[in-house]
C-alpha cells in the first residue's frame, strides 16, 4: 500500500497525520488522530466517513472526541466529493465496489503507524457513509462496533427528502459538489435499493438519529433497528436535536455509548 504521509502536528494530547488512502480505482484524503502514548488505548481503533455532498470535517468532532479518550481514529473523504478533494474515478461501480475498501486501507494505515493490530474496531459513518460502513463490516474478522448516524429505512415507498421540491431548490448547486458519476438520481436509487438488501449479521450496531432529522424521518431509524435486530445486537439512540445537516453533534452520543458499552473513560 502506497502511503502519502505529511509530518504529524505534535501536541500534548493528539497527533494529527494527514495522508492519502488508495484502492485500485480510488484516491482520497484522510486524517488520522493518534493519541499521546500515555493515553493510548491500543486495543481500540476507529474509522469514520461522512455523508453525501459533504466532507470529513463534518465529522471532525467524532475523531477529536474519541482520540482525546485515547482511541486512534481515521476520518476520510468519500471519493468524488469535491469539498474533500478533486480526485475522480472511472464509473459508479468503482465507487460502490471500492469505497468500502477504504475502511480497510485506513485500518492498515493505523496498523503501520502503531505497529500493532487492534482487538476491537469501531467503524461507521453519517448517511451515505453509514451505508458504506455496513458494507465494510464483512472485510474485518475482529470484534466491531458500528455507528450508523442519520440513516434509516422508510416502510413505504415514499419520496426521499432529497427529491422533494424543498431540497431541489438547492440541488443544482449540491449536485455540482460531487462527481458526475454520483448524480443524485443514481445515488439515491442505489441507496434505496441497498437498504432493502441489508443482510448484516452478528454485529454490534448503534443507530443514532435525531428526532428532528427530516431525511431519516420520525420512524426511519426505528424501522432500520427492527430490521437489523433480527440478526444483530442493536442499540437505538434518538436525541431530540440532531438534524441531518449537523452530524458533528453525534460525537457525544458516540462517545457515551462507547463509554458505557466498551468501558472506555
Amino acid at each position: 500500500m502506497k502511503l502519502n504521509i505529511a509530518s504529524p502536528i505534535d501536541n500534548t494530547d493528539v497527533n494529527l497525520i494527514p495522508h492519502v488512502l488508495e484502492t485500485k480505482g480510488l484516491n482520497v484524503n484522510s486524517l488520522t488522530f493518534i493519541p499521546a502514548q500515555d493515553k493510548l488505548k491500543a486495543n481500540f481503533r476507529a474509522i469514520f466517513t461522512h455523508g453525501y455532498t459533504s466532507h470529513k470535517s463534518s465529522i471532525l468532532s467524532w475523531g477529536s472526541r474519541l482520540s482525546l479518550a485515547g482511541i486512534p481514529v481515521t476520518i476520510f473523504d468519500l471519493p468524488g466529493h469535491y469539498l474533500g478533494g478533486f480526485n475522480d474515478f472511472e464509473d459508479f461501480s468503482t465507487f460502490t465496489n471500492e469505497a468500502p475498501e477504504l475502511f480497510m486501507k485506513a485500518q492498515l494505515f493505523q496498523q503501520n503507524i502503531l505497529k500493532t493490530t487492534p482487538e476491537k474496531l469501531i467503524i461507521g459513518g453519517h448517511s451515505l457513509g453509514a451505508l458504506l460502513s455496513l458494507h465494510a463490516t464483512k472485510l474485518f474478522d475482529i470484534e466491531k462496533q458500528l455507528f450508523l448516524v442519520g440513516f434509516g429505512v422508510n416502510e413505504q415507498d415514499t419520496t426521499h427528502f432529497f427529491a422533494t421540491d424543498f431540497f431541489r431548490k438547492t440541488l443544482n448547486i449540491r449536485k455540482q459538489l460531487v462527481s458526475k458519476h454520483l448524480d443524485p438520481d443514481i445515488v439515491f436509487q442505489w441507496i434505496k435499493d441497498q437498504k432493502q438488501l441489508i443482510d448484516t449479521k452478528n454485529e454490534k450496531i448503534c443507530l443514532i438519529s435525531g428526532q428532528d432529522d427530516v431525511v431519516v424521518g420520525p420512524q426511519g431509524a426505528d424501522n432500520l433497528a427492527k430490521k437489523l435486530k433480527v440478526h444483530n445486537e442493536v442499540h437505538l439512540i434518538k436525541p431530540k436535536r440532531l438534524a441531518h445537516n449537523l452530524p458533528e453533534m453525534a460525537a457525544t452520543h458516540i462517545f457515551n455509548h462507547l463509554k458505557s458499552f466498551l468501558s472506555i473513560g
